[in-house]
């Protein structure tokens, strides 16, 4: 095996088929390699160990990682070149129990223009994100969340700052000031939190809400008359509100920042794969700010029933996602 051609093959591929990740995982006797798509992971190939792990020091090297270190924990970068573009990966490995190494390839694309079922959804955002303030985007990995809070911010942000924290970097945007968490170098969120603050951006982006100290800077900087865009893990949209308060915000804070909660899927339709929304905002975000016991969405299940019978989506696509 010519290590270095297939590496180009296999990058050149995921690139094509749009993969956000790169998976090289050992089994009991070979390494499968794996990508992850909008149809979920989709195995590529198989290796030998020996192979698969002549492929990961490949990597590991390029990216200036330790290749004689295959136990511990580690992360490292590089760029791939490919018809004129230029792509970032973020590498991660990871040895497991028995020693075997493992290795996962984010791939980081420039931002292109997301499809939309209701285009009236995203200006509807880009209308709130006008009143500043804490706006809030819920979804499993992979349903595009990130992609919806820079075409808001590439629109408001003409003779703005544009500021974004993530772990890592998931888009690449030259226009915006682009920080990542490196917690080896002991650059973790809060402490970009805070040095963001000080760099006095317009619109703030936070790739996640993932802890009580997170989301108290999030809040603040909200409160100071930010524009603050930030994602967190949440089953639905109105639940987004109670995973901030478990992470000890109070409901008198969320009222006076937060704009509006959304939540949203990719959903594979007849044009191909398009977004869709449910956004709580304006009187009934803030009567659902005031409920101890909340309820999941606000017009998912319409919408899926609209896209079903107006032939955009199938019943099967409709069974999968009507839940959220």
């Amino acid at each position: 095996m010519k290590t270095k051609e297939f590496i180009n093959e296999l990058l050149t591929s995921a690139i094509s088929c749009k993969a956000s990740d790169i998976f090289f995982f050992p089994k009991k006797e070979n390494m499968i390699v794996q990508f992850r798509t909008n149809q979920g992971v989709i195995t590529q190939t198989d290796f030998s160990l020996d192979e698969g792990q002549e492929i990961i020091n490949f990597f590991k090297y390029s990216a200036q990682m330790d290749i004689a270190e295959h136990r511990r924990p580690q992360v490292g970068a590089m760029t791939y070149g490919i018809d004129q573009a230029e792509y970032y990966l973020r590498l991660s490995s990871l040895g497991d129990f028995s020693d075997q190494e493992s290795l996962v390839i984010r791939i980081i694309y420039e931002i292109k223009q997301s499809k939309y079922f209701f285009p009236e959804q995203v200006e509807s955002l880009e209308k709130l994100a006008l009143h500043r303030g804490l706006i809030v985007t819920s979804g499993p990995t992979g349903s595009g969340k990130t992609t919806t809070m820079y075409e808001i911010a590439k629109k408001l942000s003409p003779n703005k700052v544009v500021m974004t924290i993530e772990d890592p970097v998931e888009v690449h945007e030259p226009k915006f000031l682009q920080s990542q968490v490196n917690n080896k170098a002991g650059i973790d969120y809060q402490s970009l939190l805070k040095a963001a603050l000080r760099h006095r951006p317009d619109i703030l982006i936070i790739g996640e809400i993932r802890d009580q100290g997170t989301a108290r800077l999030a809040i603040d900087a909200a409160l100071s008359g930010h524009l603050v865009f930030a994602t967190a893990h949440a089953k639905s949209t109105l639940q987004t509100i109670s995973r901030l308060e478990s992470l000890g915000i109070k409901n008198d804070e969320l009222s006076n920042c937060l704009t509006a909660v959304s939540y949203q899927r990719l959903l594979p339709s007849s044009i191909g794969i398009q977004c869709l929304m449910d956004i709580a905002e304006g009187e009934l975000l803030n009567q659902e700010l005031q409920q101890s016991v909340r309820s999941d969405f606000v017009n998912w299940q319409e919408n899926m029933q609209l896209l079903r019978e107006g032939g955009k989506i199938d019943a099967e696509v409709y069974e999968q996602f009507k839940e959220g």
